[in-house]
């Protein structure tokens, strides 16, 4: 599903809501296969000891790891299709890491395929333009001493720590050669980035001559850690497609987390602590589907809380829970689709609370943004009281950390059941980039100390 198909799919949904338009490789430890869209992050890499994702750093000295980039693996067959697998292709993944460091390590993952991953000549370098790369700017990655690796079913493969500087907010490529037959590729669905695939073996390549083909996703890349003696941890923001930043600006790196990470680097320079998006788009704090992942309490641990230097998770979730419940499923992606409560979300939130005070991490709520659009009903008047009464109690309840107000830095002054219209993508639900902005604003500072 590239981002127009995925984006035609959260069109419907918006229609309910509101009227409107990871060398040691192994296996995942979790029993059985992973959740769709979330699970299986939880295996050891090459050149770390201690926990799965927080290890010890691989450069001599001061510092740690902490987490730059990441996105949450997702299935490769879903109930509206099954992606393409790849064969003698080479993938070049463009990302955004939020902090610099010293050295790095990168994490692929094969959490949701059916056969053993393998992947060779995997490489980093400095991204120029679209696929081409800043020449010399290339380095390989090994796992294990090695430069090729195999990674099983449902698991993960952390890098050996590679010495290549990182420069904050300036984008990199993760390029790796599948010289086999992959099977529907473990993948992140929405990048709301342009990525390239070629034939043959183009992995060490800078040019961008042989990458004719693009793809809207990120393929077997789950995650790019620094090592840095300066960055303050990891902030996650953890969520459904408002952070994955569906209908911002496709390429700019224009959703809510990377303004947020922007705006912390001006404020705190090299203090600054690594912001990372792991939002799925579709996805619900109680429910998991084929098309949008494992629900948010299913992920949570692997998503959000394994990740190296994670100390606060902002958490926008929920709006699909209440606009899914109930509705009719002409797309086959929202089964199942019970109806909701307000106190099935509390509940739901308060499991999520307890998942992250059990591992000494902060934890800050945000409340649902509007939804209504021009086509008002019973039912859509239904599941707006419900996200009133949820946010009255995100507000009220003293559950969390802190509260992030979302809603009111969206709303319309004139009617706070609406988004300002200045913030508006054009769907009644999603943010435009001056909205994410926004969110990204009404963030306080403190959340990153």
């Amino acid at each position: 599903m590239n981002n127009r198909r995925l984006a035609a799919v959260v069109a419907a949904a918006v229609l309910v809501l509101g009227g409107g338009g990871f060398a040691l490789v192994s296996a995942s430890s979790a029993p059985g296969r992973p959740d769709p869209g979330g699970a299986g992050k939880t295996t050891a890499g090459a050149g770390a000891t201690g926990s799965a994702r927080g290890g010890a750093p691989g450069a001599a000295g001061r510092g740690t790891w902490v987490a730059s980039w990441a996105a949450s693996p997702m299935s490769g067959t879903t109930s509206v299709g099954t992606i393409p697998g790849l064969s003698r292709q080479t993938v070049r993944n463009i990302i955004y890491p939020s902090v610099g460091g010293t050295s790095l390590r990168v994490r692929l993952t094969n959490a949701f395929g059916a056969a053993p991953l393998t992947a060779s000549d995997v490489s980093v370098g400095v991204v120029l333009s679209g696929a081409r790369l800043v020449p010399g700017s290339t380095h390989a990655l090994t796992f294990g001493g090695k430069a090729s690796v195999t990674i099983p079913a449902g698991g993960q493969a952390l890098s050996d720590p590679l010495a290549m500087p990182v420069r904050p907010l300036a984008e990199l490529a993760i390029s790796l050669y599948l010289p086999d037959r992959t099977g529907p590729p473990t993948n992140h669905a929405a990048a709301m980035q342009a990525n390239y695939i070629a034939a043959g073996d183009h992995a060490g390549d800078p040019a961008a001559t042989a990458y004719t083909t693009t793809t809207a996703r990120w393929l077997f890349a789950g995650e790019l850690d620094v090592h840095s003696v300066t960055a303050d941890g990891t902030i996650v923001a953890f969520g459904d497609s408002i952070t994955d930043g569906i209908h911002s600006t496709a390429g700019a790196n224009d959703r809510w987390p990377n303004f947020l990470a922007r705006r912390l680097a001006r404020l705190l320079g090299d203090r600054a602590p690594g912001v990372v998006d792991e939002g799925i788009g579709g996805n619900r704090v109680l429910q998991a589907s084929r098309c949008f992942g494992a629900s948010a309490k299913a992920r949570f641990q692997q998503d959000a809380l394994s990740l190296p230097g994670v100390k606060t998770v902002i958490v926008l979730e929920g709006i699909n829970d209440i606009g899914f419940a109930g509705s009719p499923d002409g797309s086959g992606c929202l089964a199942p689709s019970p109806p909701v409560t307000a106190a099935q979300l509390e509940a739901g939130y308060q499991a999520l609370v307890t998942m992250a005070h059990a591992r000494g991490v902060k934890i800050y709520l945000g409340t649902l943004t509007p939804f209504l659009g021009r086509r008002i009903t019973a039912a859509v008047r239904h599941r707006e009281a419900l996200r009133e009464a949820v946010n009255n109690w995100i507000r009220a309840s003293g559950a969390f950390d802190g509260v992030i107000d979302f809603a009111r830095a969206l709303q319309d002054p004139r009617d706070p059941t609406y988004l300002r219209g200045a913030y508006n993508s054009g769907d009644h639900l999603h943010p435009n980039d001056l909205g994410y902005e926004a969110m990204a604003n009404a963030v306080p500072p403190a959340v990153a100390l």
